[in-house]
């Protein structure tokens, strides 16, 4: 079949499956929905024929412009109908999205390892027509394709691993990129226990800790107890601070480095202390 160009009716129109990119229904949404009342839907959809179903189909790029119509009350769109399978439909979905400003590590981390195992499976078909790629090349694939490292590829698909909840603290930024990679690393009832304890003191591991959990979880197990143990721990970052701009003291310590003028201060304050002692004293004689 051909590619054609046709207006749906949006009630044939089904999200793409176990998709990764997430449709708000927030301020831009609304924006976008005032728009299309008022323009159209300026740029067709991209959708396949969905199988086992007549005139129905498969959303593969235009989620967002869909809702957006639908809150507009728009009950045709204009879509460019493509013949591709599931695993075809699945890489022209991930490719067409991640030129997107905004997007969540989980959704990299979905849309990588959706791409990686639709490119596994083209790669071990044997018919002619299909790209021959191996399962284990699938991920030089992506890492070419989106301008950085294979390693980078492979950590992000680590993040599935995590569960929802602490995923979630990712997407959030509570957790940063790297710390979250080493705790996909543990299983599933020990997220859970570190969620807990993370829940019950507000708090979330340092890259230590998380490497430390990583360890322990690879050599015997994490247990409960364990967990808190670790999470009580007093972490660098939460420690009270006290800090004075550079430009503020360079006048009395020039040239000086950073360490060196911490120095200065300290002495400056231990010499200030002395002082006002000396000073108390002559008032109480």
């Amino acid at each position: 079949m051909k590619n054609t160009k046709k207006n749906i009716s949006t009630q044939k129109l089904h999200a793409f499956e176990n998709r990764p990119y997430k449709v708000q229904d927030n301020e831009e949404m609304e924006t976008l929905a005032e728009s299309i009342k008022a323009h159209g839907v300026v740029s067709p959809i991209i959708v396949r024929p969905l199988e086992n179903t007549t005139d129905e189909y498969e959303i593969i790029s235009g989620h967002r412009r869909v809702m957006a119509s639908r809150k507009a009350g728009i009950t045709e769109v204009p879509a460019l109908v493509v013949s591709l399978d599931r695993d075809a439909a699945a890489i022209v979905l991930v490719d067409s999205n991640l030129h997107r400003e905004h997007i969540l590590p989980s959704e990299k981390a979905f849309a990588y390892k959706m791409k990686a195992e639709a490119l596994a499976h083209k790669g071990n078909r044997t018919d002619l027509t299909s790209v021959q790629v191996a399962p284990r090349l699938a991920t030089e694939q992506i890492a070419e394709d989106a301008g950085t490292s294979k390693d980078t590829i492979k950590r992000y698909i680590r993040l599935t691993n995590l569960i929802p909840e602490i995923l979630q603290y990712v997407d959030d930024g509570r957790i940063s990129f790297t710390p979250a990679v080493e705790l996909s690393y543990l299983n599933e009832q020990e997220q859970y226990d570190l969620l807990e304890q993370m829940e019950l003191n507000d708090c979330t591991p340092s890259l230590s800790q998380a490497c430390r959990f990583k360890k322990m979880s690879q050599e015997n197990g994490l247990t409960p107890e364990v967990i808190a143990a670790v999470m009580s721990e007093e972490k660098a970052n939460q420690r009270e601070m006290f800090k004075v701009p550079m430009e503020r003291i360079r006048q009395y310590v020039p040239n000086s480095n950073a360490k060196q003028a911490e120095d200065f201060v300290l002495k400056a304050c231990e010499h200030y202390r002395k002082f006002l002692i000396r000073q108390r004293n002559r008032d109480e004689r």
